[in-house]
């Protein structure tokens, strides 16, 4: 068995202050056990407006975000998914909202870019990651030692298509920010259904609390197992979600009901 790790922080504007905490974190999730930690998505910085992460944006390949997290999972010997930050890309203005994924040595093993980019107005409360955010393109996957790892963040969870996309995994992780107004009506209900269609584990990495900018994002981060069975949460606050990946169960699952196998489309 494997002991997994879902960071749960409240980002600030102050990048410095966001790497600080997820260095505590991360030496919590690691003096635990844990071989495999996530990281929330927009963990480096949720700025006072959604513009503010542009001017923290890195070149893919290096900068102060970056080198934290390669030092980060080489210190600890953890294959480290570093939730997203935001990635310079060809288009003025706008950023790739990108997961990065590290393994113990430190060394960059996977990325994937956001596909699907929130878009929401209720009342006063509306959202458009658009104007800031540029798609990716690619599903995106790595091999861990216990299988394979699909990589999503959150709006992705409301399609259920990329994860099939992704093929057979052992576990799927959602970094995330839900707000809290989508999140007390559908996180839960839609991380189960990923876990149970694909009968695999789901790691969720929210942000979960009142965020200086006055937006409030919903927590519960969560590990899930392949029977939809929610194995551990952390409601709100910044702290460590951790439990174990078991390959008896995840074998178990698809044995007695082998759903994936009864797949036509």
């Amino acid at each position: 068995m494997t002991l997994v790790a879902a960071v749960q922080m409240v980002s600030t504007p102050d990048v410095s202050e966001n790497l600080a905490t997820a260095a505590r974190l991360l030496l919590d999730a690691a003096e635990r056990g844990a071989r495999l930690v996530t990281l929330p998505e927009y963990w480096p910085i949720i700025g006072m407006r959604d513009a503010d992460k542009v001017a923290q944006a890195e070149q893919a390949g290096d900068g102060p975000i970056q080198r934290f997290m390669a030092q980060a999972a080489r210190e600890h010997g953890i294959w480290l998914i570093g939730g997203t930050l935001p990635l310079v890309s060809e288009e003025p203005g706008k950023v790739l909202n990108t997961t990065l994924v590290y393994d113990p040595q430190g060394k960059q093993v996977s990325r994937y870019d956001k596909i699907h980019l929130f878009g929401f107005t209720k009342g006063s409360e509306s959202y458009n990651e658009s104007a800031t955010i540029v798609p990716g393109e690619a599903v995106g996957t790595f091999e861990a030692p216990f299988g394979r790892v699909g990589l999503s963040v959150c709006y992705d969870l409301r399609f259920p298509e990329l994860y099939r996309a992704m093929g057979e995994c052992a576990l799927i992780v959602v970094p995330a920010a839900f707000t809290h107004t989508t999140g007390m009506a559908h996180w839960e209900v839609l991380l189960r259904a990923r876990a149970i269609e694909n009968q695999c584990y789901v790691l969720a990495s929210a942000q979960g609390g009142t965020h200086k900018n006055g937006r409030r994002t919903f927590g519960h981060s969560m590990l899930i197992d392949p029977w939809g069975e929610v194995k551990a949460v952390l409601r709100e606050g910044e702290g460590v979600v951790a439990g174990e990946i078991d390959p008896a169960v995840l074998a178990s699952v698809r044995e007695s009901l082998p759903a994936l196998k009864h797949r036509k489309l």
